[in-house]
């Protein structure tokens, strides 16, 4: 049975899935990643490698999925995600 819950949680996982990720030096904004919350795009900046990477990713992704979120909780769980993802040897592979 879809409860409220279930239902909000569903559309987040819907809205997810249509994030498109692209990378470009980002010297310009004085940032390593911007989220466009109308379009579901993030920009990463082309240096970040490895953990910083995934921080950010993370970080940013959590901007349009939860919009409504301060930035400090953005920080806290894109951490705490970023630091359990990296222990249990998530590692981005580098083509």
């Amino acid at each position: 049975m879809d409860t409220p819950q279930n239902s909000y949680q569903q559309n987040d996982i819907r809205k997810a899935k249509k994030i498109k990720v692209t990378h470009r030096k980002l010297g310009k904004e004085k940032a390593w990643g911007l989220a466009n919350v109308a379009f579901n795009h993030i920009e990463l900046d082309v240096t970040l490698k490895g953990r910083r990477h995934l921080l950010y990713l993370l970080h940013e992704c959590l901007h349009i999925i939860h919009p409504d979120w301060s930035e400090t909780k953005v920080v806290k769980v894109s951490r705490e995600m970023c630091k359990l993802l990296w222990e249990q040897n998530y590692r981005k592979v580098e083509n």
